[in-house]
C-alpha cells in the first residue's frame, strides 16, 4: 500500500496515525534482536515502518534483507531508504529490484550524507548528483509502482541553511515525481508550522510527515539535537537539566514534552507522525501511551484477517491458511514462498506445489542448545514437559518449541480447560475457542471490515501418548459433531472424515461481501505440518546430552506419540471437546526415563501441575 494512501485515509477519517524508523544494526545478534523488537512493536499499530540505507557494502545489503524480512515475514508495510552516496546506477537498480521483489511499494529517495572519510559530498562515478535525479530515475523505471518520499528540512541541513534554496530543491524533487515529504527531526513546532506554510506557498501540495525523536536519556537528547542543529524550545532544558542523571525521570518528563509537541502538530491539521525509534521501544511507547494511541479496547489493533498477512510480492491478496501454523506464521510463509499463487477466496490443492523442505533456514527450532536449555530448563518427565506448557498458558514464559509467539489473548477463554488437559498429560500444541458471531470490531476476536460478524469453531491440537490415543479415537470417531486427524511421526493418517476438502474453522460475514473463510483444517497441509511439528520436537531433544533424561523423554514422545487435531463442528456447543476428553490421564506422568517412579504400589498418581521441577520458575 502506498504511504500517500495511508496519509489520505488518516486525514479523511480523522483518526491520526504513526510510523516508525529503524536502522541496520552492526552485528548479527543485533539484527535478530531488532527483528524480534520490530515484531513486538507491530502490536503498537504503526501504519508503516522505514529502514535507513547504509551506504556501501554489507550495511546496504542488510537494508535490502531487512526490507524482505519486514514485508514478507513480519507483515509490516515498509519504506526503504535509498541514497545516492556510493551508489552507481547499477547498484541503485539492483536495490530497487530487490525492493520490488520483496513486495515493497515505498521508497524514500535521499542524496545521503558524505562517507565519514570525506568532508564534502561527491557523486559516485556513473551515479546521481541530487535526490531529484534519483526520484526521476525511479519514476522512469517503475512508473507508479513505488510511492516516492523525499526529505524536508525545517531547520536547514548540514551543508545548506538557505531555506529559500532548500525549498526550491524540494519543489524540484516534487516536480520529478515525489509524492510525500518526511522531515528531519525537530522540537520547535512553531518553526515547523511556519516552514509548512512556506512549503505550501511554493505550490507544493503533497503530504508532509513530521519526524519525531522521543527522549530516551538526557545525553542522547542533547547529542542528537546538537548534531541536527535543532532548536530546543524554551523551558525544556530547565525541566530536563534537574533530572539529567536519572534516566527514568528524563523519560517521564520527555514523554510529556514530546507528547505535547505532537498534540500541537495534530491540532494544526497534520494527521500522521513519524517516530525515529533509534531501534528502541520504550521511549516511543511512552509517548504513544501519553497520547492514548496504544491498542486498547477503545482503540483495538485492526486486523484484516485473523492471522498476520504477509506483504511479500504476490501475497497481498492471500486470504486462506491452514490453522496448524497459527503459532508459527513465519515458518508457514517460508515453506510456501515458492508457490506460484496463493489461496484467495478458497483453499486450492496444497499438493502442487508442495510445501517447502524442513531444512530451509528459518523453519527449524531457533536458538542455540544453551539458549533453549535456559528458556525451557531440563524437563525429565511428561509431568515436567506438561508444566512447561502450563507456564506458557499462564504467560510465565513467552515461547515454546511449537510456538514462536506469546499465547493469544483469546486463549484465556479456555485457559482452565487447557491447563487441566496438560495436568493430565495431554499436551496442548494449538487451540482456539468457539466464537458464535461477535462483531468484527471485537478487541480480541475481531478482524475484517467493520459492521461484520466473525465465527470460530472450537479447535484443539494435542500430543497424545499411545496408551491414551485409542480411547480418544473411540470417543471422537463416532461423535456427530467432532472431526479429527491423527498421525504419528512415521505412521499413516487416521481420520473420521471422508471429505477430502477443507473444513473452515473461522469465517466472517460482512455487508456486501461473500462469506470469508480465512482459516481451514485440511489433510495434506496437516501432513506437512506433522513433519515440521515432530522435527521441532526432535530438535528440542537434541538440545540435551545424549542419554540424558530430558533427551530420552522428549525423544520418546516424538517417536511414539500421536499428533491429533480435533474440530467441533457445532460452534453453538463450545465445551464438547473438553467434555469428550474428560477423565483421560496419561500413564506414568512422573516417570523419569531409567527410573521406576510416578507409581506407588502399582497405583498411578497424576501430577497437579505444581510439583517441583527443574524447569526455571
Amino acid at each position: 500500500m502506498h504511504i500517500r494512501e495511508m496519509l489520505a485515509d488518516a486525514e479523511r477519517t480523522g483518526n491520526p496515525s504513526f510510523s516508525f524508523e529503524y536502522f541496520p544494526p552492526k552485528t548479527a545478534q543485533g539484527v535478530q534482536n531488532l527483528y524480534d523488537r520490530m515484531d513486538r512493536m507491530y502490536q503498537f499499530g504503526p501504519k508503516f515502518i522505514d529502514i535507513t540505507w547504509g551506504a556501501g557494502g554489507n550495511i546496504a545489503e542488510l537494508t535490502c534483507e531487512m526490507v524482505v524480512q519486514a514485508q514478507t515475514y513480519l507483515g509490516l508495510e515498509t519504506c526503504m531508504h535509498l541514497t545516492c552516496t556510493d551508489m552507481g546506477e547499477e547498484r541503485v537498480n539492483d536495490a530497487l529490484q530487490r525492493a520490488y521483489k520483496a513486495g515493497c511499494t515505498n521508497i524514500l529517495a535521499l542524496r545521503g550524507d558524505p562517507p565519514r572519510e570525506k568532508e564534502k559530498w561527491e557523486a559516485t562515478e556513473g551515479g546521481f548528483q541530487y535526490a531529484r535525479d534519483l526520484v526521476a530515475h525511479i519514476r522512469q523505471l517503475y512508473g507508479n509502482h513505488f510511492d516516492i518520499g523525499v526529505a524536508g528540512y525545517p531547520e536547514g541541513c548540514d551543508d545548506n541553511k538557505d531555506e529559500d534554496l532548500l525549498l526550491d530543491h524540494l519543489k524540484e524533487k516534487v516536480d520529478m515525481g515525489a509524492t510525500f515529504i518526511v522531515t528531519q527531526m525537530f522540537y520547535d513546532v512553531d518553526n515547523f508550522l511556519r516552514w509548512v506554510q512556506n512549503v505550501r506557498a511554493k505550490g507544493i501540495t503533497i503530504p508532509i510527515v513530521p519526524g519525531i525523536m522521543p527522549i530516551a536519556t538526557y545525553g542522547s537528547f542533547l547529542r542528537r539535537a546538537n548534531h541536527m542543529n535543532c532548536k530546543i524550545p524554551d523551558g525544556w532544558m530547565e525541566r530536563l537539566e534537574s533530572v539529567k542523571n536519572d534516566d527514568v525521570a528524563v523519560r517521564e518528563i520527555g514523554k510529556t514534552l514530546v507528547a505535547d509537541m505532537c498534540r500541537k502538530i495534530l491540532a494544526a491539521g497534520i494527521p500522521h507522525l513519524h517516530f525515529y525509534t533509534m531501534n528502541l521501544a520504550q521511549a516511543t511507547r511512552m509517548v504513544l501511551d501519553e497520547l492514548d494511541w496504544m491498542p486498547s479496547p477503545n482503540r483495538p489493533l485492526k486486523q484484516t484477517l485473523p492471522w498476520k498477512q504477509s506483504l511479500g510480492l504476490g501475497r497481498r491478496e492471500e486470504d486462506v491458511r491452514p490453522i496448524f501454523w497459527r503459532n508459527r506464521e513465519k515458518s508457514y510463509v517460508k515453506r510456501t514462498q515458492d508457490w506460484d499463487e496463493f489461496p484467495n477466496g478458497r483453499w486450492g490443492d496444497s499438493r502442487s506445489p508442495a510445501f517447502g523442505e524442513l531444512d530451509a533456514y528459518g523453519i527449524g527450532l531457533t536458538g542455540t542448545n544453551e539458549q533453549n536449555r535456559k528458556k525451557w530448563g531440563e524437563p525429565k518427565s511428561i509431568a515436567e514437559i506438561a508444566n512447561l506448557f502450563i507456564r506458557y498458558l499462564n504467560k510465565d514464559i513467552e515461547y515454546l518449541p511449537w510456538s514462536e509467539a506469546p499465547v493469544a489473548s483469546e486463549a484465556d477463554l479456555i485457559k482452565d480447560d487447557l491447563i487441566d488437559l496438560n495436568q493430565r498429560g495431554l499436551i496442548t500444541v494449538n487451540s482456539q475457542p468457539a466464537v458464535n458471531g461477535v462483531k468484527s470490531t471485537h478487541p480480541i476476536h475481531g478482524w475484517g471490515p467493520p459492521n461484520g460478524y466473525v465465527y470460530q469453531k472450537a479447535y484443539l491440537e494435542l500430543l497424545v501418548s499411545p496408551d491414551v490415543f485409542p480411547e480418544i479415537r473411540r470417543r471422537v470417531k463416532d461423535h456427530p459433531d467432532l472431526s479429527y486427524y491423527a498421525v504419528t511421526k512415521s505412521g499413516n493418517l487416521e481420520t473420521n472424515t471422508s471429505n477430502e476438502g477443507p473444513n473452515a474453522v473461522t469465517w466472517g460475514v460482512f455487508p456486501g461481501k461473500e462469506i470469508v473463510q480465512p482459516t481451514i483444517v485440511e489433510s495434506i497441509s496437516f501432513l506437512a505440518w506433522k513433519d515440521e511439528a515432530f522435527q521441532l520436537g526432535v530438535d528440542w531433544a537434541r538440545c540435551y546430552e545424549a542419554g540424558s533424561p530430558s533427551r530420552l523423554v522428549i525423544g520418546e514422545m516424538m517417536d511414539s506419540w500421536y499428533l491429533v487435531n480435533i474440530v467441533n463442528n457445532n460452534f453453538h456447543e463450545p465445551r464438547t471437546i473438553f467434555e469428550v476428553l474428560s477423565g483421560l490421564t496419561v500413564q506414568d506422568l512422573n516417570k523419569v526415563p531409567g527410573q521406576a517412579n510416578g507409581t506407588t504400589n502399582g497405583v498411578h498418581h497424576p501430577t497437579n501441575g505444581a510439583e517441583a521441577s527443574t524447569v526455571p520458575q
